[in-house]
């Protein structure tokens, strides 16, 4: 027998990587931390390789509480979440939280099983075009069909989610191609001549709006979620205090102002601030950074800032015009184009009239409510704001119990709220908690749901419990959907059809069912003393806090209104 040679052992040696070898070799070389994923047919090869993966898998009780605690996860840390779906129903499980994340522009990777390639498209079992369900809810997808592009397709999903205006990215992986043996693929890097964002802005853009701000005498910043993106908190407070410009706040870009500063004005919009709302309908020039200038904010178009010169400074050139003609484009990253404005170190015209008009509605417009026997929402708010020092992250489901948290939880910092904006999601908040805390262990975090809201992801109670997640789990409780019930009293004399509940389980029993203390709490007294002792422990507990069933978001700006005609300013 001839004598082995030295290449041969070395090639014996070598072992053969699978298609799911080359996605978790890819995932790890991307500092992959956590994957949020639920195993099934299809993505049984994957798995099989993430039994010996050094990247902790997060086991969701279902597949769209999996997406929403990766949203959640991408909030806080920035960070593109992993999701691993099934083919069939695992992978339609997730269509909502890619189009919550699309619409919030949150970066996700998202991979979906597929059937083996021999039988696509032959309705084979748990066989779904998600490619077809997916395209218009997803920044980018794609199939693999071969070996040797995974690595190059990994690589890129990630440039995608991650770069330019962030948002989910889904790639569908055969069954048959997770588990073919392979040789390593060459490294490639990433080369996409179809896709460069913009992201230094126009220097002459920039000079028309120093002007411009130089010539204003009620000039208005409208801050969305694109500031808390591109990490540019502080150079928005260096150039609002520079010319001295008020700041309102989109829903999304809670945060990125911080609330104690005398600039900032409060949350424009449907249930945004009496003195928010009028400052952008007064304003003689509308500086947009990061928002969409979404119909909740806006109002009835035809009376947004009317007499407004308007300029918009996002990263999406097809954000910029689409819904208000704007005068003053800037295409860029808003960290780039703040940091160039400040530079400029134009003169402003004296504002302090303006400054204090908003600062006399601040005074005599602020958010209220009635005190009475029942207990308030609005006053477990100013609780918790209180005993955590405004420095806890808070995220929550949709609803009334979503705007009295943004209305009453005075953000000081960026990357501290996640809330479903744009798709306005039920059921995101408790799962949208788990990967926030994840992201930053050390966060006391806040997870506020409606009673309506918490029943379509309390499942995911077993995680918070598996992993001794320190989630205080927040539900407003009122018997009803809050929201639905408001409109249906303002809007459809008050015929509440199915939005009261007519049967309700006990949430603290429930929570105690999975291991986690429970309180029922129905006075102001009583939410002080237990949230004390709660906030003390690094442990999950629930809270449910009986609210005032017939309580309204106040103010609030009817459909087909505009901002200046607000309902419910004062008692």
């Amino acid at each position: 027998m001839l004598q082995e040679t030295a290449f041969e052992k070395t090639k014996a040696q070598v072992k053969p990587l699978t298609g799911a070898d080359l996605l978790l070799q890819a995932l790890e070389k991307e500092n992959v931390e956590f994957i949020f994923g639920y195993p099934g047919g299809a993505v049984l090869p994957i798995y099989d390789k993430i039994y010996d993966s050094k990247i902790f898998h997060v086991l969701p009780r279902h597949e769209q509480g999996g997406i929403h605690a990766a949203e959640g996860y991408a909030r806080i840390s920035g960070k593109p979440g992993v999701v691993i779906a099934t083919s069939g129903p695992g992978a339609t499980n997730i269509v909502t939280g890619l189009a919550d994340a699309m619409m919030d522009s949150l970066p996700l990777v998202v991979f979906t099983g597929q059937v083996a390639t021999s039988v696509i498209g032959t309705d084979a079992f748990q066989e779904a075009d998600i490619l077809g369900i997916t395209t218009p809810i997803t920044k980018y997808n794609c199939q693999v069909r071969n070996l040797e592009d995974i690595p190059r397709i990994i690589k890129e999903a990630f440039y995608i989610a991650t770069s330019g205006r962030p948002g989910p990215v889904l790639i569908d992986f055969p069954k048959d191609i997770a588990a073919t043996i392979s040789s390593v693929p060459d490294e490639k890097e990433v080369d996409l001549p179809g896709y460069q964002p913009t992201t230094q802005p126009n220097y002459l853009q920039i000079r028309k709006l120093t002007e411009a701000v130089s010539a204003a005498k009620k000039p208005v910043i409208l801050a969305g979620a694109g500031v808390n993106f591109a990490k540019a908190s502080a150079e928005l407070l260096e150039y609002a205090e520079q010319q001295q410009i008020p700041v309102v706040h989109t829903l999304l870009g809670l945060g990125g102002f911080p609330a104690d500063n005398k600039l900032f004005v409060g949350m424009g919009g449907m249930h945004g601030c009496y003195a928010a709302n009028m400052a952008l309908y007064e304003s003689d020039l509308l500086i947009n950074v990061g928002a969409r200038f979404d119909d909740r904010l806006t109002g009835n178009l035809a009376h947004f800032a009317p007499n407004a010169v308007k300029a918009h400074i996002d990263i999406d050139p097809a954000e910029i015009g689409k819904i208000i003609p704007t005068k003053i484009p800037i295409v860029a990253d808003a960290k780039e184009a703040l940091s160039m404005l400040i530079k400029q170190k134009g003169l402003h015209s004296e504002h302090r009239d303006w400054l204090e008009k908003i600062e006399n509605w601040k005074n005599e417009y602020p958010y209220y409510y009635k005190e009475s026997n029942l207990l308030k929402p609005q006053q477990v708010l100013e609780l918790l704001f209180e005993k955590t020092k405004g420095e806890a992250i808070v995220t929550t489901d949709v609803g009334q119990h979503q705007m009295w948290a943004a209305q009453y939880y005075q953000f000081k910092e960026s990357n501290r709220w996640v809330t479903s904006g744009g798709l306005g999601t039920m059921g995101f908040g408790l799962p949208s908690s788990i990967g926030a805390q994840l992201a930053d262990p050390k966060a006391t975090v806040l997870a506020i749901s409606g009673d309506g809201g918490f029943q379509m992801c309390s499942q995911e109670l077993a995680l918070i419990r598996e992993l001794n997640l320190p989630i205080k789990i927040i539900i407003f409780n009122n018997q009803a959907l809050g929201m639905v019930r408001q409109w249906q009293e303002f809007f459809y004399e008050s015929r509440f059809s199915h939005s009261k509940e007519s049967f309700q389980p006990s949430f603290v029993a429930l929570a105690e069912a999975y291991g986690i203390k429970g309180y029922q709490i129905s006075s102001a007294k009583e939410a002080a003393s237990i949230l004390d002792e709660v906030l003390a422990v690094r442990e999950p507990v629930l809270l449910d806090f009986r609210i005032d069933p017939n309580e309204n978001v106040y103010p609030m700006i009817a459909p087909g209104k505009g901002l200046h005609e607000m309902v419910g300013m004062k008692p």
